[in-house]
């Protein structure tokens, strides 16, 4: 199989021997970019990719998903507990750090429907229930509930609104259909549930209902658990519904740590960043009976769902009475960080993350990944009993209350941000393993280097990580829109960062550059009850040879990172990518009638910082001289690229590039400021931000101009 490599990565020579035959691991490449003699490095890495065991991994997986740990709850502190003695065990120094933040719990949350004449259609949330499942009957498992919502008493007629997109709402809109007062119903999908109860606020929507449609997680994708892997009749995606695009983390604190004893006078009102509306998650099971009633003009292309009627846009047919009383307290989390300082530059920090509290067991989301950065700790921990130490200083941290708002990673970040300017790398993993097929998203600067670790690390299926997700990615590739499948010479591409997990606050606030990655497969029960070990192993990794699969990407990722030379970041590729994103930014201008906007002096700075990155790629390849100084340089060019004032009207996101969209909420808007100027039509701010844009790339390239 041809691989096409950027000239730099001389990665064709092998070093035989050093690992015996029937280890299953493949011989490491002779030179890697970031290493002046990688044999001694190879060596280091064998012995790590040897340690993560699939059998133990299970059994930790098994351990953290015995009770539901939602974050600030009893469970939740006895995961962190389990964690940090995990750490402990594998001779890293180990704390748990509280952070007090607001946060809502459930006391009442109840939906009931009539139809026209008042009879009654549904009365709910219906409890989660399939035949067999060991776990479902759990007293601790939460009622399906939002995280943030507001509370409230309300009644309404409903309208149907699809995805609860942008689009959908103004095509609501065009046919004159008024949302004052009315109780939406949307289903799950295509952008962050936030933004739907956003868009529902704004409209003038008493409430939302969300609910997951079997076409997009259901039956229509296959077998319901527990026959197979897709989301059963009475199945809730509990989730936050906070408004993470404008800021996440604690709501009263955007900005500060919310240390346990910051003064209350420090905080702010919370409405920054939450909604005031209900909104409750319910079922298809509990969406049918209203959905079915509901009349008014039958839906446009695209709305129908997979329920067995025609869907409907209302108002008319159906009213709704949504009880919510939510809990709103200040509550305390625990952040579990366990530390490896460096031998010989231990004020440089390469982070590794996941998440660990869930919405009930959470076997998937994240404890796959908590399971996995625990064998990889396991591997790193074997290599200190041997007498190594790491170059620079390793953190592997386990962030709490993600799900409620990115907020233990957040208030960490906060709490941390000048040290963080030190900071080479964050590597985050949260949905470790759903199935066998690896995906990744990165800063351009490290894609190729999480291209090199998966060809440094075996596949369950045989051969390379790298290799199988070639072969998954072209799978995908040929049913998607496009149905272009990579040409044989093609790299994988590798994603953007948006937002919806811990690398946010770490790339887009704080300027760490930052990668992710998970191993996917057909998951229906996200943020259900029944994401659960019994979920997990008949459907995702029945003998978790992809939980230990991750370990060892997950390890090794912050092993050579550890260890570089020089940080191995591809600035080449950045600046390439940069100018594609002007290029793209400047033709949607033209087509949406703003072709006299000025992107020359952008483009211009994007040419110069192109100009710099590949000086500096000269530097990384004959490295010489303080090279303490050539590392600084290179990682201050990230920072670089952040705007001190932020984006209009969400200061907190400082990143120029990248960020999550404001009506996406997970997925990345590239040069941002930009990008969303000119989808507002707003001509003048889309010049200033081509400005803010034109600065940074120039300060990024006026930093690695230094570098040589």
């Amino acid at each position: 199989m041809l691989i096409r490599f950027s000239p730099f990565f001389l990665l064709l020579a092998l070093v035989p021997g050093l690992q015996p035959a029937h280890s299953g691991l493949h011989a490491a490449p002779a030179a890697v970019f970031g290493y002046k003699d990688f044999s001694q490095q190879a060596a280091i890495e064998a012995r790590f990719l040897a340690v993560p065991s699939a059998k133990l991994a299970g059994a930790e997986l098994k351990t953290l998903t015995a009770e539901p740990h939602m974050a600030a709850t009893p469970g939740d502190r006895r995961s962190a507990e389990y964690v940090a003695k995990m750490f402990r065990d594998a001779g890293l120094e180990t704390e748990i750090v509280p952070y007090r933040v607001l946060l809502n719990q459930p006391r009442v949350v109840r939906v009931e429907a009539r139809d026209a004449t008042g009879k009654l259609l549904m009365s709910g949330p219906t409890r989660e229930h399939v035949n067999g499942d060991p776990y479902q009957k759990n007293d601790q498992v939460v009622m399906p509930f939002n995280g943030s919502s507001g509370s409230g008493d309300v009644t309404g007629e409903v309208v149907y609104a699809n995805y609860g997109r942008l689009e959908d709402f103004d095509q609501l809109a065009a046919r004159h259909i008024d949302l004052h007062g009315k109780i939406v119903i949307a289903r799950y999908g295509a952008n962050f549930r936030g933004v739907k109860v956003y868009l529902a606020e704004q409209r003038g929507a008493a409430g939302i209902l969300i609910y997951s449609d079997p076409q997009d997680d259901g039956y229509a994708k296959g077998d319901a658990y527990p026959m197979g892997p897709w989301r059963p009749e009475t199945g809730v995606q509990r989730g936050s519904v906070q408004y993470l695009f404008k800021y996440p983390g604690d709501p009263e604190t955007p900005g500060v740590a919310s240390t346990p004893d910051l003064p209350d006078s420090a905080r702010v009102s919370p409405d920054g960043n939450q909604p005031h509306i209900v909104s409750i998650p319910i079922s298809y099971h509990d969406a049918a009976p209203i959905l079915q009633a509901l009349q008014g003009p039958g839906v446009p292309e695209g709305w129908q769902g997979a329920l067995p009627f025609h869907y409907h846009l209302g108002p008319g047919g159906v009213r709704v009475h949504l009880v919510s009383q939510q809990d709103y307290q200040r509550r305390i989390i625990w952040d579990v960080i366990g530390t490896i300082k460096g031998a010989e530059s231990p004020d440089e920090w390469v982070i590794s993350g996941n998440h660990r509290d869930a919405w009930v067991y959470g076997a998937v989301d994240p404890n796959s990944g908590t399971a996995a950065m625990l064998e990889a700790v396991h591997g790193i921990g074997e290599l200190l009993k041997q007498g190594w130490k790491p170059r620079r200083t390793m953190l592997f941290c386990s962030w709490d209350a993600e799900e409620q708002g990115l907020i233990g990673s957040t208030e960490w970040v906060e709490q941390h941000a000048q040290t963080l300017d030190h900071a080479v790398a964050y590597f985050n993993t949260d949905v470790g393993v759903s199935g066998p097929d690896f995906t990744a998203a990165a800063v351009p600067s490290l894609k190729q280097f999480v291209r090199e670790i998966t060809q440094a690390v075996p596949s369950p299926l045989g051969g390379t990580v790298y290799e199988e997700w070639r072969v998954s990615s072209a799978r995908h590739s040929q049913h998607s829109a496009s149905g272009k499948a990579p040409q044989p010479d093609e790299q994988v591409r590798i994603s953007d960062l948006g937002s919806g997990s811990d690398f946010t606050p770490f790339l887009q606030h704080a300027g760490v550059p930052s990668t992710d990655v998970g191993s996917d497969g057909p998951y229906g029960v996200y943020h259900s009850t029944f994401d659960d070990y019994a979920w997990f192993t008949e459907n995702a990794d029945p003998h978790f040879a992809y939980l230990k699969e991750m370990a060892r990407v997950f390890g090794l990722e912050a092993l050579r990172m550890a260890d570089a030379d020089v940080l191995p970041y591809d600035y080449e590729a950045y600046a390439h990518e940069i100018a594609s994103y002007l290029d793209a930014a400047k033709s949607k201008a033209a087509n949406d009638g703003f072709s006299t906007l000025d992107f020359s002096a952008a483009q211009a700075a994007a040419a110069r910082f192109a100009a710099a990155a590949a000086k500096a790629h000269a530097a990384q390849l004959a490295p010489s001289g303080d090279l303490a100084r050539l590392n600084q340089t290179l990682r201050q060019a990230e920072t670089a690229l952040l705007s001190p004032a932020g984006l209009p009207n969400r200061p907190w996101y400082r990143h120029t590039v990248y960020a999550p969209g404001e009506y996406t909420g997970y997925a990345a808007v590239v040069i941002p400021g930009v990008n969303e100027a000119i989808d507002a039509h707003n001509a003048g701010l889309a010049a200033q931000q081509l400005t803010v844009l034109a600065e940074a790339l120039d300060r990024a390239a006026q930093t690695l101009d230094s570098a040589h």
